[in-house]
């Protein structure tokens, strides 16, 4: 019995973890899906519980399959990898090397001049899908061990001839 209870709360949270991002992400009819499944695990775990609730290891299994379940969900959601990111980078290379290397690989970048505390910088914004990120990442570091990094994700895109590549496909190619 404790062993069902456990894994009922981790496939529970694992998908109420997942429609919780779906929703936060706009696929709502997606996650309404995913809450379909959701609430008949959870109503046979819980139902599993409160009929045996004089029984404390039962109550334990439900709360460590409960976080268990977040862990798998949010490892799940890492590998769907959804929307986008924009990532910002502030770098001392004022010859725009980064830009260039990282508009040939195709990443949508915006660059200016900027000036730092410690003089004259180079302030880069890309936008790039989620599942690129580390790849950036590693490019950036690459270029410039240096460069100052932070990444947010927009909660809305519109314009500009990067998002019409993604539609068609083309990015990345």
């Amino acid at each position: 019995m404790v062993l069902i209870i456990f894994i009922i709360n981790i496939i529970y949270v694992t998908f109420f973890t997942v429609r919780m991002i779906l929703t936060l992400k706009g696929y709502r009819y997606i996650a309404a899906g995913v809450s379909v499944i959701e609430i008949i695990v959870y109503v046979l775990g819980l139902g599993l519980v409160l009929d045996n609730l004089n029984e404390i290891q039962n109550l334990i299994a439900y709360a460590v399959g409960y976080g268990c379940g977040v862990i798998i969900g949010t490892k799940i959601e890492e590998k769907m990898a959804l929307g986008y990111i924009t990532v910002n980078v502030i770098t001392a290379d004022v010859d725009r090397r980064l830009p260039r290397i990282l508009r040939d690989e195709g990443y949508g970048v915006t660059d200016w001049s900027a000036n730092g505390l410690e003089g004259n910088r180079s302030a880069i914004q890309i936008l790039t899908p989620r599942r690129y990120e580390l790849k950036l990442y590693a490019k950036i570091k690459e270029v410039d061990p240096k460069a100052f990094i932070i990444s947010y994700e927009p909660k809305a895109i519109h314009g500009g001839f990067w998002v019409k590549s993604v539609r068609r496909g083309n990015l990345f190619r």
